[in-house]
């Protein structure tokens, strides 16, 4: 009998090791003006120098704000206060209600959901009630929606400077 010279057999010898990764996700929900970046919007001026601006109003340019949202979410606007804060030189300081002068209308929407028909090809009213813009938006990290402003004060307030804040809100229900 022949002897084989050189050849010897090894078996393979492995390990292995494994491990869980857990993602630990929590819902959220971001709003931010597209002007800015932030959710401080720049300041919306709307001049009026004359009769027409009075009787007939002035409206803003459009608004962009941009969602990021891991859920469906909903969109609403209010104003931080009843009336207009007043800076100029009447006195007393005139009283100008929000409500009733100042309106927004979405102008744009690309957020998939359904826009209220109060602000939907119209200018509804701002109050300090929150109320609904767009309803059921989609989830997702680029949705857009741009406002506009349209206000009528009348002939029945004083020059001056008059200033008020609006709040948007995405909530996720």
């Amino acid at each position: 009998m022949a002897a084989c010279i050189g050849f010897t057999s090894h078996a393979q010898i492995t390990s292995t090791a494994n491990q869980d990764v857990v993602l630990n996700l929590s819902n959220v929900v971001a709003l931010t003006f597209v002007s800015t970046g932030a959710a401080v919007g720049s300041v919306v001026t709307l001049p009026f120098s004359t009769v027409s601006d009075y009787a007939n109003g002035v409206t803003s340019s459009a608004q962009q704000l941009k969602v990021q949202s891991n859920k469906n979410f909903n969109l609403t606007i209010n104003s931080s206060s009843t009336n207009f804060s007043y800076n100029g030189t009447a006195s007393p300081a005139p009283i100008m209600p929000i409500n009733g002068v100042l309106f927004a209308q979405v102008s744009n929407n690309s957020t998939g959901g359904t826009i209220a028909s109060a602000f939907s090809n119209t200018y509804g009213n701002i109050t300090t009630a929150a109320q609904s813009i767009i309803a059921n938006c989609l989830n997702g990290g680029n949705q857009f929606f741009s406002i506009q402003y349209q206000a009528i004060p009348g002939f029945n307030y004083p020059a001056g400077t008059y200033t008020a804040n609006i709040y948007f809100t995405a909530s996720q229900p």
